[in-house]
């Protein structure tokens, strides 16, 4: 079975769309037809195989559904709820699927769950099936379904997870709703000033030049600034947008990532707050998986997925290999020396107690409030900050017409 995409049109001649679970583009066409549906087009939305029809003129790999198809943080927040819900009423995995699926009005969600849903049907795991769309369901998410599966915790494991990704949304729309103004005040003072001293500039230059009036030094250098940005003004855009792409293909290098990731984490200015942040991600989720009875070392790989620095990742791949090594989870994370002194004192008490879920949702607790309190004093200090850049920059650029002016009056006066 397979999910496709279908346009008909019924015996009046309205139009129909969406999506149908039929084995081949033949048999959708056939199942359109028993609804007494003319199909005018039938494709699929996963990689075409021998069995389906076309499966030559389209290139391996090639995927409709994954190319189409988008799911922003609220859907896959309420797909992964939906499907907690029903799983853990013991609706069978591929059935919650389903009816998740017909529940949601986007063709392209539809196609994403009932493509995993043809790839369960076929023997995979519901993890497995999910990294068909790696741009959706992330390799922490993935991992996290992995670790509910086999624990047979899925049900809780999706309700937790699904919390994870809600907050997450909410914490990414929170910074960017905050960034916005600050962004766009820069932008538009930027593209005011460049326009300054693209058109004004050379204007006004040309009046002081007649008129012979001595150029104070402020005057002088806007204008040594205006024939900068006139005559190499595309050259240093183009060399900055040319660097901007040779760093973001050096970074995709695995090595050359995981060294700049080792710096930040060791960098004197980053190195705390960057400390918080993989702290905040990595015992949230842990405490996650450790409440919904997920293995302790299948937790911590689950976890190190989440974690947005790499050079921690590998940190905590070797506190799983301790802990599976029959070391304490205290004793590896202080091993380790990457999380903050705190984070290894609740670990430690919750393994005292026998607690160790607890004592790590606490943890995570103290660590994402500290974490928003520092974001929101960072973000509460961009405003100002870009205030007053943009505002002195274009002080100093009223000032330097201004000054040649008020002493061309003061010559004409004398």
């Amino acid at each position: 079975m397979a999910a496709f995409l279908f346009r008909a049109v019924d015996a009046a001649g309205r139009k129909h769309g969406g999506v149908i679970e039929a084995g081949s583009a033949a048999g959708a066409r056939a199942t359109l037809r028993e609804r007494q549906l003319l199909p005018i087009s039938v494709e699929a939305t996963t990689a075409a195989s021998k069995k389906t029809e076309g499966a030559a003129a389209r290139p391996a790999g090639f995927s409709l559904g994954r190319r189409k198809a988008r799911m922003s943080g609220r859907d896959l927040t309420l797909v992964t709820r939906q499907l907690s819900t029903l799983i853990s009423s013991d609706v069978r995995i591929e059935e919650a699927i389903r009816t998740v699926a017909e529940q949601h009005r986007s063709e392209g969600i539809a196609s994403i769950l009932l493509n995993v849903r043809a790839a369960i049907l076929d023997g995979r795991s519901f993890a497995q099936a999910l990294s068909d769309y790696p741009d959706i369901f992330t390799g922490f998410y993935r991992a996290t379904i992995a670790a509910g599966e086999q624990s047979g915790k899925l049900g809780s494991v999706l309700l937790h997870l699904s919390d994870f990704v809600e907050n997450r949304q909410k914490n990414r729309q929170t910074v960017q709703l905050a960034l916005l103004y600050p962004a766009l005040l820069a932008v538009v003072s930027l593209g005011i000033i460049v326009l300054l001293l693209t058109y004004v500039v050379p204007d006004i230059t040309r009046v002081f030049i007649a008129r012979g009036a001595e150029l104070p030094f402020l005057t002088r250098a806007m204008i040594a600034s205006s024939d900068a940005v006139t005559a190499y003004g595309w050259m240093a855009a183009a060399a900055l947008a040319a660097g901007a792409f040779v760093w973001s293909r050096w970074a995709r290098v695995p090595k050359n990532r995981l060294a700049v990731h080792r710096a930040i984490s060791r960098n004197a200015l980053t190195a705390r707050f960057s400390s918080q942040i993989n702290a905040a991600q990595f015992v949230g989720t842990l405490a996650t998986l450790v409440q919904s009875e997920v293995r302790l070392v299948e937790a911590l790989k689950a976890s190190a997925g989440v974690t947005p620095n790499h050079f921690v990742r590998e940190r905590i791949a070797g506190i799983a290999t301790r802990v599976e090594e029959g070391v304490s989870l205290r004793s590896a994370v202080n091993e380790a020396a990457c999380f903050p002194p705190m984070v290894a004192a609740m670990i430690a008490s919750g393994e005292t107690s026998g607690k160790l879920g607890e004592a790590l949702a606490r943890a995570a607790a103290d660590q994402q409030q500290e974490l928003d309190a520092r974001v929101k004093a960072l973000v509460a200090l961009v405003e100002p900050a870009v205030l007053l850049l943009m505002g002195g920059l274009v002080l100093v650029l009223v000032l330097s017409i201004m000054l040649p002016i008020i002493g061309l009056n003061d010559l004409a006066g004398s």
